[in-house]
């Protein structure tokens, strides 16, 4: 895997769709896959302002809550801090994040404890999709050409997961997957390749180890 050229416009104009996004020259470069420096102006508030309001979100829980009143209060925060939430998402906290508008939830998401998501590419999360305790979704990566990190350069890959997956415990999701709808990834994998639909895939790295019956999209 390797860096871009040039500015990806698809991705761009999906990026258009989504909240709470950082615009600048760099934003664009990054989404795109393309070598950027993360220290400019606006990437840095951006990320600022993602971790202000994770840390809020991970530390509420009001002595009056109830549970319908703290699912109603959380689902306010995450429209804040992501760039799409589907209906009925829920993060268990604690969750980390790179900028949270790069990362777009499908109805129906569920993520156990312990969430990392490095955002700086989109992540694309499908409906359905269950999350286990301790996963890691990368989309930031370097070059293995060392003057190109004393540059402070770095790009993206995103990370797409599609409709009805379940993603098992503390497995690691490397930049530039696309997982297949209706997977299942085994507890501690780590995905290096993209998984077909309708698999089971496990292991370090993931290899697919059977198929399921397919069942059709709602």
């Amino acid at each position: 895997m390797s860096s871009s050229t040039e500015l990806d416009k698809d991705t761009i104009e999906f990026a258009k769709t989504l909240s709470n996004v950082p615009w600048c020259e760099a934003y664009e470069r990054m989404i795109s896959g393309v070598l950027y420096n993360a220290q400019a102006p606006e990437l840095i508030a951006g990320r600022f302002r993602a971790r202000k309001l994770i840390h809020k979100y991970n530390n509420y829980f009001p002595d009056d809550a109830t549970p319908d009143s703290l699912f109603t209060d959380r689902m306010a925060m995450l429209k804040e801090v992501f760039g799409h939430v589907g209906n009925n998402a829920f993060m268990e906290p604690p969750v980390q994040i790179d900028y949270g508008c790069n990362v777009s939830l499908g109805d129906g998401f569920y993520s156990n404890f312990g969430l990392v998501i490095l955002d700086c590419g989109i992540v694309n999360i499908g409906n359905r999709v269950l999350l286990g305790p301790g996963v890691s979704i990368f989309t930031a990566t370097h070059e293995t050409d060392v003057q190109s990190r004393r540059d402070e350069m770095e790009y993206a890959k995103g990370v797409t997961i599609k409709d009805d997956c379940w993603i098992g415990g503390n497995t690691t999701i490397m930049p530039g997957i696309t997982i297949g709808k209706g997977c299942t990834i085994g507890a501690g994998s780590v995905v290096t390749r993209d998984i077909p639909d309708f698999s089971v895939a496990i292991g370090s790295p993931a290899r697919v180890v059977k198929k399921v019956d397919p069942v059709e999209d709602l």
